[in-house]
């Protein structure tokens, strides 16, 4: 065989490189886009599976959806549009994987943990104000999981969560703050473990060193990293810890709290998928929610427009308490201050706190500054007064810029 010059075997006898026939070329081709179209299509599959599997861990509270719809005409209406209230309850319930080592299941679950988290139209801040667990209150009737109904009742808070779930929890802050709840999340003792051990553990600072056996808790005084079993003992011990009082607990939660948003907004969690999906598994499996949430894409949407407030802003606080003067081992609100701040939050007006004084702490259940003994104007960035020299209100608490060792 010959080319056109004559030389025999073509361009190979001339030195020359033999192409692949076009035909071969177009088969690389295809194969090439098959494989890429086979990782894409691969990549899809997992993501939709992921995607699926958070999805369908979330819990979809119904019931309580439908105890609140029975009583639609009597909850307090929206006065600030596009701010948000969210009702955070962590339950003590010994039921479920994971927390039967905390004591018997007895079938019943009240409320450990109760905060009222306001996000703010403009979502440039956040306030999370801890209702006590003790605090003497106005219970509505509630439908109990055996179908039947409590009376009205004046009891401690937490007797709400025990008789009527998140749904009684909801009617009762509403009852006392006059604020309507769009939103509620339940968890329990295991995911919060989960949740904690997720971002790799979060630090806080012991201004003491614990030995806790009850707690589960032998630490060093100074910055420590809890993990687990640890956090959960940190932000539940009440008797052992500090001078036993629930307020003293709040304050715990509260730091701990602070230290955990901190964490969970640092590169190495939401940059990190290691960490990041672990963390949105334990949350997504360990969360009870209402309709509202109950979805991976609006729980993103929430978290989304939260995710950049600055820690700085980010503010937690106890509402305005005493000892209840017919037992001292309860609380009631500290009035007008407790109104005060439930207007605020209900009219999305700015919360200003002040960090507690150093002795605050060392008295038993000593009632928290009162917004009557706040700054005087110009010192904080407070609700506005319409007379000059009026102090402008305030509360004791905390940031979670704030959460640092000293």
């Amino acid at each position: 065989m010959t080319d056109s010059a004559g030389i025999p075997g073509g361009t190979d006898a001339a030195g020359g490189e033999r192409r692949p026939p076009r035909n071969r070329r177009r088969r690389l081709l295809r194969w090439i886009g098959l494989g890429l179209a086979l990782l894409v299509l691969m990549g899809t599959a997992a993501g939709w599976w992921l995607y699926n599997k958070l999805d369908g861990n979330i819990t979809e509270d119904t019931s309580a959806a439908a105890e609140l719809a029975r009583y639609e005409r009597e909850r307090p209406a929206h006065l600030a549009t596009g701010a948000q209230n969210i009702l955070l309850i962590g339950s003590d319930s010994r039921s479920g994987k994971g927390n039967a080592g905390y004591g018997e299941d007895k079938g019943t679950q009240r409320s450990d943990t109760t905060i009222l988290l306001h996000l703010p139209q403009d979502r440039r801040s956040a306030t999370a104000v801890s209702i006590p667990r003790d605090l003497m209150t106005q219970i509505p009737s509630c439908l109990r999981p055996d179908g039947s109904r409590t009376g009205t009742s004046f009891a401690q808070f937490n007797w709400a969560f025990q008789w009527g779930g998140a749904a009684c929890t909801i009617r009762t802050v509403e009852k006392l703050t006059g604020i309507r709840i769009d939103h509620h999340m339940v968890i329990d003792f295991s995911g919060f473990k989960r949740m904690v051990d997720a971002v790799g553990g979060v630090e806080v600072c012991l201004t003491e060193p614990i030995n806790d056996v009850q707690a589960k808790l032998k630490l060093p005084s100074g910055l420590q990293t809890l993990r687990g079993e640890q956090a959960l003992g940190f932000v539940r011990a009440r008797h052992s810890l500090g001078n036993g009082s629930d307020t003293e607990r709040m304050d715990r939660q509260q730091q701990f709290l602070g230290s955990l948003v901190k964490k969970v907004q640092s590169n190495g969690v939401l940059l990190n998928p290691a960490r990041l999906y672990p963390l949105l598994d334990a949350a997504t499996s360990s969360l009870t929610t209402d309709p509202g949430l109950a979805s991976l894409r609006n729980m993103y949407e929430l978290v989304r427009g939260v995710r950049d407030i600055p820690t700085d802003r980010i503010t937690f606080l106890t509402v305005p308490r005493r000892p209840y003067a017919p037992n001292p081992n309860r609380d009631e609100l500290v009035e007008p201050d407790a109104t005060r701040l439930f207007r605020q939050l209900r009219e999305d007006e700015p919360v200003t706190v002040t960090p507690p004084q150093p002795s605050a702490s060392s008295a038993a259940r000593t009632p928290a500054p009162t917004a009557t003994d706040a700054v005087p104007e110009g010192n904080s960035t407070g609700e506005a007064t319409s007379t000059p020299s009026a102090p402008i209100p305030t509360f004791t608490g905390t940031t979670a810029g704030n959460a640092e060792c000293r």
